[in-house]
C-alpha cells in the first residue's frame, strides 16, 4: 500500500513528506497502519486537489530550501527539502532524509542549498534551450543566516571543512551572479511542507501558496 502511495508524491507535493516518513516503515506496516488510513482519508476528501498553473506574465526562476534539523527523534538525522518555481508556478520539489547526522543546522542547510542551486541552474539551462532567458540572478530563499553567511564568505576551518566540496558550486554560482541569496523568515518558508509536520492551518496555507487547489471546489 505504502509503495503505491509513493507514486502520488510525483504529482502531489502535499503528501511528499508524510509518505516519505511512512515508506521507512514498510517492513513493519502494522505499527503505522492508522497513519496510512489517515493519508487515504485525506486523499479521498479532496480527489480534485492538484497543482494549478497560471500565467503570470514573466519568466523568473526561484527556489526555496530548508532543513528539518535532526528532525527524526530516533536517529537525529535531518530531512531536507527544496522546491523551485518558474513563472511563479511550482515545477520541481524534493524531500529527502539524510544518511548521516549533520554537525549543525548550518551544515544541513548548506547541503540542501547546494542541491537547490544545482536544480535552478539546470532549469535555467533548460529554459535557455527553449529560448527563454533569465538575465537577472535567480533568488534562492533560506531561513538560516549562518548558511547564507558561509555561502558568501566561505573560509575553510575546522567547523566548515567537512562541507568544502558543497561550497564550491554554490560559491561559484553566487560570485558569477547566477543566483542570489535571500533570507526568508521561517513563517514564509514554503518548503516546510516537504520536511516537517505542520498544523492543519499551516498545512493548508502552504498548499495554497504552492499553487495547490481543489479543481472540484472551483467548479
Amino acid at each position: 500500500m505504502i509503495g503505491k502511495l509513493i507514486y502520488l508524491t510525483v504529482t502531489r507535493p502535499d503528501r511528499t513528506f508524510v509518505i516519505g516518513v511512512l515508506s521507512r516503515f514498510m517492513h513493519q506496516p502494522e505499527f503505522h497502519w492508522l497513519a496510512v488510513i489517515r493519508v487515504l482519508a485525506y486523499i479521498k476528501s479532496c480527489p480534485g486537489k492538484r497543482l494549478v498553473y497560471r500565467k503570470h506574465g514573466y519568466v523568473r526562476i526561484s527556489g526555496y530550501s530548508d532543513s528539518g534539523y535532526i528532525g527524526d527523534r530516533e536517529d537525529r538525522k535531518s530531512t531536507t527539502g527544496y522546491c523551485t518555481f518558474v513563472r511563479g508556478n511550482l515545477v520541481t520539489w524534493r524531500s529527502k532524509k539524510h544518511d548521516v547526522v549533520p554537525h549543525s543546522s548550518a551544515e544541513a542547510e548548506y547541503r540542501i542549498m547546494t542541491h537547490t542551486a544545482c536544480e535552478i541552474v539546470w532549469l535555467k539551462n533548460l529554459l535557455m534551450k527553449l529560448d527563454f532567458r533569465q538575465p537577472r540572478p535567480m533568488p534562492m530563499h533560506y531561513d538560516n543566516q549562518s548558511a547564507i553567511y558561509i555561502a558568501q564568505n566561505f573560509v575553510f576551518h575546522e567547523r566548515t571543512k567537512h562541507i568544502e566540496i558543497d561550497s564550491h558550486f554554490v560559491k561559484d554560482a553566487w560570485t558569477k551572479k547566477v543566483v542570489t541569496f535571500q533570507f526568508t523568515p521561517s513563517s514564509k518558508q514554503l518548503v516546510d511542507l516537504l520536511n516537517k509536520a505542520a498544523s492543519l492551518q499551516v498545512f493548508y496555507n502552504l498548499c495554497n501558496k504552492l499553487g495547490m487547489l481543489d479543481l472540484y471546489a472551483l467548479a
